[in-house]
């Protein structure tokens, strides 16, 4: 039998040498959240801290750890950043003008990477090899399946703590050309407070959503509340693009079985995870859980083949058509597309499906609606009016697909904040809206 531990040895080397091997010019891919090397890209941040490199281009998806090539200017030219959706980093470093944004929906990903983009490297960290010679990608799948196939080298990092998915993406010690081990505590999302808005919305959610449905949920308060609002439904399903804290819970608690999907029944589907240590514990060794290819689990037409599919989504601003705005403020850009829109239309075309989107009334302590007469001039429109079926907040539901521009304003103008209801009210009638 092949000797796959002597394999292993001979490609062995530390972060500075593989950071060494990389040359002027390169692309380099990455992948989500906590699957990106972090003591490989150390290293080759010194090497640009040094000026030995030039023109490196580093793609990445939810920058959750802080990349020198984001939060220092200095570096661009030698060491620059492209996010094809970002978190903190990216988008200050995307704001100030030293890092740049690929637009596209998260499905469209590997696509992009397959036919427009020629990689040098694709970098992840990996849990230990098995005895067969494979690596798991742990937390994800995304895009990876398509960098292995266009990365001419494939440089992985071995971390003891990232947990081993026995139903996702692995990678051979045969296709690495490059291994260095360092292992270190995954990052983690502190938990987050619910608050008695956020409750609320959870729970006006949760009242539409049947037994026996299936779920996607986003991150942050709202998905939480409702995630916790539906702890006492029964045979739950879950196909979704980021598994979450809240999804564990329902599983915890028996909400959860996935026994009346009509596709991949009795596993939870995703893409990648993010959360707490919890989630991490829970993929380990776990064949419950599918962590699949994202032009697959985000396509519409694989999401609308479960009945009663729920997708709940976030939203910066809603104007008075419908349209959602869930990745700038104003020119200034936040995130990107994300799976929003495929969640969307996924779960409009499911047999029984619902999509909602949902948000707190106002911001910045109440002095903005988020729902605006028209969206913030050069805010980007992530779902459009066509798409949208349900808009939440605290005062209420708004059902807007196949109403009329009129249906759909005094809708929305019912569940803003009353503060800003007169106002609302009086830019509808100044636009024709009201007839």
């Amino acid at each position: 039998m092949t000797d796959f531990q002597s394999i292993y040895r001979e490609k062995l080397s530390s972060a500075a040498q593989l950071a060494a091997r990389v040359e002027n010019g390169w692309v380099i891919g990455t992948d989500s959240g906590a699957a990106v090397p972090t003591a490989f890209m150390a290293a080759l941040t010194e090497r640009a801290r040094r000026d030995e490199l030039s023109g490196v281009k580093v793609h990445t998806l939810l920058d959750v750890y802080p990349f020198a090539f984001y939060a220092d200017d200095s570096l661009f030219g030698r060491m620059t950043g492209y996010s094809w959706f970002s978190s903190a980093g990216a988008r200050r470093a995307v704001n100030g003008g030293w890092a740049d944004f690929i637009p596209g929906y998260y499905r469209d990903m590997p696509g992009f990477m397959r036919t427009g983009y020629d990689y040098d490297l694709y970098c992840v960290e990996v849990s230990p090899m098995d005895k067969h010679g494979y690596f798991s990608l742990g937390t994800i799948s995304s895009y990876s399946p398509a960098m292995l196939e266009k990365a001419k080298h494939v440089f992985v990092e071995v971390n003891a703590r990232q947990p081993r998915a026995v139903c996702g993406t692995q990678i051979h010690v045969s296709q690495v050309d490059g291994i260095v081990e360092h292992d270190h505590e995954l990052p983690v999302l502190p938990p987050v407070e619910l608050d008695e808005v956020s409750v609320t919305i959870g729970n006006l959610i949760a009242e539409q959503i049947p037994d026996g449905a299936c779920i996607q949920l986003g991150i942050g308060a709202i998905p939480d509340a409702t995630g916790m609002a539906l702890k006492s439904k029964r045979d739950l399903g879950i196909h979704t693009e980021m598994f979450t804290d809240s999804m564990v819970e329902l599983i915890a608690c028996g909400a959860v079985n996935n026994s009346k999907k009509q596709i991949h029944r009795y596993q939870s589907v995703t893409t990648f995870a993010f959360g707490s240590q919890r989630i991490y514990d829970y993929l380990d060794d776990n064949p419950a859980i599918a962590i699949l290819p994202v032009d697959y689990v985000n396509d519409p037409e694989v999401i609308c083949k479960n009945d009663h599919m729920i997708s709940i989504n976030a939203a910066l601003e809603v104007d008075l058509l419908g349209q959602v705005c869930a990745e700038s403020m104003g020119t200034k850009h936040v995130s990107g597309s994300g799976g929003q829109v495929d969640y969307v239309r996924g779960a409009c075309q499911s047999r029984g499906g619902k999509s909602f989107i949902a948000f707190s009334s106002t911001a910045k302590g109440g002095t903005v609606s988020k729902i605006r007469p028209i969206l913030t001039p050069g805010a980007i429109c992530t779902t459009s009016k066509n798409d949208v079926d349900y808009v939440v907040t605290e005062y209420g539901l708004a059902h807007l697909r196949g109403e009329s521009l009129a249906s759909r304003a005094r809708q929305l103008i019912a569940i803003a904040h009353p503060d800003f209801r007169d106002e609302l009210h009086f830019e509808a009638k100044k636009r024709g809206m009201l007839i």
